[in-house]
């Protein structure tokens, strides 16, 4: 996959929707929260706790940022991974003020002791603080501002029951259709400055996996490509240029993607692989793999999972047989 660089993240930053009127796709998800918005200003509270779960890239930091714009409210980001202490959380929860939004990236990469403390903060807002160590050890109980809570994670299944149960709305993000990924490129487009034709707009949603975020991304290069070769508007050979530099096909996949297929198709010759086995063999993170590589092989129908391991099906093999 092709890594943003962090000038690519400003630019993501600037081409994000500020409001739910201008957010393009996952339509039921968004008539939803704007329910939940609307319900909450009614009745003067804070809107419920929020879990946004699907594969990266479809827009969750995106919504947690417009629940907070929707409300009129402070968003405050943090990650999982960052949080790998109850003491961190409660940091965290104690300086929140009233009707904060608190957005949490990869909830499920939390430390197991501060979810313990998230069920009471989300459930009673109010926090068990342990002062001292050893026998003389107490507990005091602090109370906190009534807060919003926005959970984001790729691989929700290992989010345990509990937590799962205290969000008040939980939303599955679906990749997107063809024709939403259009009107996500042209939106961008426009707010780069990019001339598009019909065709070069269509060829890049194709290869944009269902994900806004590659379609942004393969967007630029192809910006990049057509401004180095003279190109004044960015046409379909602009874009067959492009995506051959990059090594990405007609499906949008990537050299991985394709290595990935020939292991399974030949080395393994056709057979179910175990996950760990498939990650050495391509030298890649198993959690890379599971979370960000695979559900876009296995929704084209690419691949399988089987109770025996991941196999290539016979569509994947005709594909990687013709490029």
């Amino acid at each position: 996959m092709i890594e943003p660089t962090p000038d690519e993240r400003e630019v993501e930053q600037t081409l994000r929707p500020s409001n739910l009127s201008e957010f393009v796709g996952q339509k039921k998800v968004v008539s939803q929260i704007e329910l939940l918005i609307s319900a909450a200003k009614l009745h003067n509270r804070t809107p419920d706790h929020i879990l946004l779960a699907g594969p990266p890239g479809l827009g969750k930091t995106t919504l947690a940022m417009i629940v907070a714009q929707e409300s009129n409210r402070t968003l405050r980001l943090t990650s999982g991974p960052a949080i790998q202490s109850s003491g961190d959380l409660a940091s965290m929860l104690s300086a929140l003020e009233s009707g904060d939004v608190l957005f949490i990236d990869e909830i499920h990469r939390m430390s197991r002791s501060a979810e313990e403390m998230l069920y009471l903060a989300m459930e009673d807002f109010r926090v068990d603080v342990m002062v001292g160590k050893g026998p003389g050890a107490t507990s005091i109980s602090l109370d906190i501002s009534p807060f919003t809570l926005v959970g984001a994670t790729t691989r929700s299944g290992m989010l345990p029951t509990p937590l799962r149960d205290r969000f008040g709305f939980t939303a599955f993000l679906e990749f997107y259709e063809t024709d939403e990924l259009e009107g996500v490129i042209e939106r961008s487009a426009k707010r780069l400055g990019i001339e598009l034709t019909s065709e070069s707009i269509a060829a890049l949603a194709l290869r944009s996996r269902g994900t806004p975020r590659i379609a942004n991304r393969l967007l630029r290069r192809v910006r990049d490509f057509a401004a180095v070769n003279g190109h004044t508007t960015v046409d379909l050979e602009s874009v067959s240029g492009a995506m051959a530099l990059f090594e990405i096909d007609s499906q949008g996949l990537d050299r991985v993607d394709r290595q990935i297929l020939r292991l399974l198709a030949t080395q393994f010759a056709a057979k179910p692989v175990g996950l760990s086995t498939l990650a050495v063999a391509i030298g890649e993170e198993p959690d890379t793999i599971e979370a960000v590589i695979e559900p876009y092989l296995i929704r084209i129908g690419y691949i399988q999972r089987t109770s025996r391991g991941r196999e290539i099906t016979q569509a994947g093999i005709q594909h990687i047989s013709q490029s």
